[in-house]
């Protein structure tokens, strides 16, 4: 497996397929969060993120295994996010390969802080989120608080069937 940003210009075929992934992952993972419908991303904004330099993808030859969004939130503070893999390949890995390369290119920009986001319900508990919340933790990260998703994505706020807040972890890298 290669992680690598991809490149300023990806084809057409390219912020499709990466937007498929992180659609079906998310309306997997999410599934009872978000109205019917709603779409996490588009290739669009794959696009847009490819030509900032925040989207790292995963691949196995010319096979797309998975992505993550990598950022800066300010000079000492990474943050990886969209983090998703191909249904085929879930439990295989890709997940934590990516998170190391987030982590890894944070690092490299001088960051000695990695966050992220966790969508959760207000009322009660989602199986999914709860079992990304045992991975996370066991892999370094602690929560540090909550967050809300109006004021931090306001474009997806409608899109909620439920209410919802931001779990914030953090990992010192």
């Amino acid at each position: 497996m290669e992680i690598t940003l991809l490149g300023p210009e990806p084809d057409e075929a390219t912020a499709e397929r990466l937007a498929g992934i992180v659609n079906e992952a998310y309306a997997e993972g999410e599934k009872g969060l978000w109205r019917d419908g709603a779409l996490r991303t588009s290739a669009g904004e794959m696009r847009e993120l490819a030509a900032a330099g925040k989207l790292a993808v995963a691949r196995r030859g010319d096979r797309i295994l998975g992505c993550v969004r990598v950022q800066m939130l300010s000079p000492g503070v990474g943050q990886l996010g969209m983090l998703a893999a191909d249904p085929a390949e879930r439990g295989g890995g890709v997940g934590r390969e990516l998170v190391r390369f987030a982590e890894e290119h944070a690092r490299a920009a001088g960051a000695p802080v990695m966050q992220l986001e966790l969508l959760v319900p207000l009322d009660g508990e989602h199986p999914v989120k709860e079992f990304l919340r045992g991975w996370y933790t066991r892999i370094g990260y602690r929560q540090t608080g909550t967050e809300s998703l109006a004021d931090d994505y306001p474009e997806l706020s409608p899109l909620l069937a439920v209410p919802c807040q931001l779990v914030v972890f953090r990992k010192q890298l």
